[in-house]
């Protein structure tokens, strides 16, 4: 095993990002404290368990899609958010290019409204890796004009970063970015292929899009145009969890049950923190809730659930009746939010 392969190490809710990471970087065990129990944590390099069935099956396709990726594009890059499926993605392609390095940088597209147990994970997972990090800010194309900020109290800048990821393509001449996205996630996401062109505009359009035969995959394009890569679109959320499990993948402590300050606001468990604050007639509640996805602290929302290790998160996806995106502000806009935001240049 090399020094930066993923484990999982997660049996409490914080102070793991630094202490799991660092532990992978070199040190056998590392201690840390942590905020919720006020006891050290012990972290320790465990190898990874020999995939099987067909987890091994959809690891080896996507390897696969991202040697393609390296072999067709000069300029790619992968799209890193700091959630499950982009740091699945960042663990696929070092095992994709080992024993060398991952052959293209991380692109993080940060609204400035992200949480911070995410940012202190991407840096950490970034000198674990040994990659180059890239982040374009959507507050530089507020203040650029390039973008307005919608006139709410508590304003999602979910659907502006798309100016701000086409700017970034165009800025750093990208020809192909590669990005966490499932078939299984949203029906917009179901209709992808796994190399989706874009326009020269940035745009998407579902109803032309290329066959994709057995494993051949065209990466034809014009020289202003780009593809998204989508290396684990036939993966589930089950299937993804299993997988971290399998290859010990450290993740943000979001994702495992923590008491956190929330608000119920349409129905949506919103953690109260810099850019969530309660308005009139809601009531602050301090309840153990965890995250299913990690986007934006303004349209993310929680549920109550006491999953705290590996283990009980996959009993309870199983059981789950509610898709992992139930509870995203933005995708309640429309029954369409998804692809209008796609077919724009969304991730």
């Amino acid at each position: 095993m090399d020094d930066t392969t993923l484990p999982a190490g997660v049996e409490t809710a914080e102070a793991r990002e630094a202490a799991g990471l660092r532990s992978r970087a070199g040190d056998e065990e590392q201690d840390a404290d942590s905020s919720l129990t006020g006891e050290p944590v012990r972290t320790q390099v465990r190898p990874p368990t020999p995939l099987t069935g067909h987890l091994r099956q959809l690891e080896a396709e996507a390897i696969y899609v991202l040697r393609e990726v390296a072999a067709q594009f000069e300029r790619p890059c992968l799209l890193f958010s700091g959630g499950k499926d982009s740091i699945v993605c960042a663990h696929l392609a070092r095992k994709a290019f080992t024993p060398g390095r991952i052959p293209f940088p991380l692109l993080h597209i940060d609204t400035g409204h992200n949480f911070p147990e995410t940012l202190a994970f991407r840096d950490e997972l970034v000198k674990v890796l040994g990659v180059r990090l890239v982040v374009r800010s959507v507050q530089d194309s507020i203040d650029a004009g390039r973008v307005q900020e919608e006139p709410d109290g508590d304003p999602s800048r979910n659907r502006l970063q798309t100016v701000t990821l086409l700017d970034a393509v165009a800025e750093l001449r990208i020809d192909a970015a590669v990005g966490g996205a499932r078939r299984d996630e949203e029906k917009a996401r179901a209709k992808e292929r796994f190399f989706s062109h874009r326009d020269g505009f940035g745009q998407w359009d579902p109803k032309n899009q290329r066959p994709e035969l057995w494993n051949l995959f065209n990466g034809r394009k014009l020289n202003n145009e780009h593809f998204r890569v989508f290396p684990i679109s036939n993966w589930t959320e089950l299937d993804i969890w299993q997988y971290i499990a399998e290859q010990r993948i450290d993740l943000p402590s979001l994702y495992f049950a923590h008491e956190r300050e929330i608000v119920d606001r349409d129905g949506i468990l919103l953690a109260v923190g810099a850019y969530v604050k309660p308005r009139p007639g809601e009531t602050v509640r301090r309840e153990r809730v965890r995250f299913r996805t990690i986007g934006d602290m303004t349209c993310t929302g929680a549920f109550r659930s006491s999953a705290s290790d590996l283990t009980d998160i996959i009993e309870e996806v199983a059981t789950a009746r509610i898709t992992e995106r139930g509870d995203r502000a933005d995708d309640r806009r429309s029954e369409a939010a998804m692809e209008d935001r796609k077919r724009l240049g969304y991730f």
